[in-house]
């Protein structure tokens, strides 16, 4: 991987796609500054080296229209608070306001450029925008894993106008090991646990990880759809019923790779999708008519603690239950407290996939794994074994 630590910025001035897509409040605070964060080692290394750093990054979707609600200008302070630097803002990314200011920049200072997504033309991936973005800086740098997956101006197009100096920044360094440790070197046994709701938007993650994989726990909501298939009765519970055959599908695959499968023996059953709705246990292949299973029991979270438990690679992406809710989050944070109890004993542990990491962050794993990534839809294409135009442009 060609990183940023492969080159010395002095004199350079870096123009590092980010992604600052954080959440605001309704006054436009940030509520949460992981994403900021997390590219601050690639900043310290460019500055320190001497040279100067230019953001880029998208806020929202404005859909190519000027608006305030979107305005970097609105992140500017948090940006300052985190890095413990001063950021200068340029209300335009593109044009002479934008060519003055990157052009005034000094070694060691930051300037942060209008959100891109005022051009339709960053979405579109137009090579015209890119080369107006690529006029401002001597290096480009993606540090935007986030939007790896995206074919936009910013993202991938705008390396081509730097063929021998484009890097990965560190950011993006450590989310594309985390990816590798499980698909390609992970330590063995490599166990994956995939939950969330519906198996369609997991079934090329699965068929994907098989050849990587010792073990296999299926949670959440799709699990109802394979234990329908498998002869169950599940009552009112979520099913897929034009994916059975591929949930069969996807066990005989499974067999054939010799991979383990787990899946809930038992679930907390509930009258209704409420958290005071009346729940019990039951056995999972005999919910009673009209009940929905909201969360996993725990003869199958002690399987499931088991199986993590004599891991060494472990891949997290999506709940075992309805989190959300009070009543139905004990299979999840039983789950949490299996892959921390594993993470401390020396496995390796990457979280992966929007509700799983909203879940690590709101009841505080976070710290307990080995990563968290910050990229959701990039994370699950990884995983799928889809190379991200991101990834490819500075490969290329």
């Amino acid at each position: 991987m060609k990183t940023i630590n492969d080159f010395n910025f002095k004199d350079q001035r870096a123009l590092v796609r980010v992604d600052f897509n954080v959440p605001q409040s309704a006054d436009f605070k940030v509520t949460d500054n992981t994403r900021i964060q997390a590219v601050k080692p690639t900043v310290d290394k460019i500055l320190n080296d001497g040279g100067s750093v230019i953001f880029m990054t998208h806020l929202g979707r404005p859909k190519g229209k000027v608006s305030d609600d979107f305005s970097l200008k609105n992140i500017v302070s948090e940006i300052e608070s985190v890095l413990g630097r001063t950021v200068k803002f340029c209300g335009d990314c593109i044009g002479d306001e934008a060519a003055a200011a990157a052009q005034n920049l000094k070694p060691g200072e930051i300037l942060l450029l209008e959100n891109l997504r005022f051009y339709n033309e960053e979405e579109s991936g137009d090579p015209a925008f890119a080369a107006k973005l690529a006029k401002l800086g001597d290096a480009y740098v993606n540090d935007a894993f986030g939007t790896a997956h995206r074919a936009h101006a910013s993202t991938s197009v705008i390396a081509d106008f730097f063929p021998s100096t484009k890097f990965f920044g560190l950011l993006m360094a450590k989310e594309l090991d985390a990816v590798n440790k499980v698909l390609k070197d992970g330590e063995r046994p490599v166990t994956a646990v995939i939950g969330g709701s519906k198996v369609s938007s997991k079934i090329t993650i699965i068929e994907n990880m098989l050849p990587a994989v010792d073990n296999l726990i299926i949670g959440g909501g799709m699990a109802f759809t394979f234990i329908k298939a498998l002869g169950g009765s599940v009552g009112n519970s979520l099913v897929e019923e034009d994916k059975m055959n591929l949930a069969l599908e996807i066990l005989g695959k499974a067999n054939g790779e010799k991979v383990r499968v787990y899946l809930p023996v038992d679930a907390i059953a509930a009258e209704e999708f409420n958290n005071e709705a009346n729940h019990e246990e039951v056995d999972i292949n005999h919910i009673p008519e009209g009940w929905m299973g909201l969360d996993v029991g725990m003869r199958s979270r002690q399987i499931f603690h088991d199986v993590i438990l004599n891991s060494r690679t472990i891949l997290w992406n999506g709940p075992l239950g309805v989190f959300e809710m009070p009543n139905f989050a004990g299979g999840t944070v039983s789950l949490g407290n299996s892959i921390a109890e594993a993470t401390d004993l020396g496995a390796f542990s990457l979280v992966g996939g929007g509700d799983s990491v909203a879940f690590v962050k709101q009841f505080g794993y976070d710290d307990r794994v080995s990563y968290v990534s910050t990229g959701g839809g990039a994370m699950l294409e990884s995983l799928e074994g889809k190379e991200l135009p991101g990834v490819k442009a500075i490969n290329d």
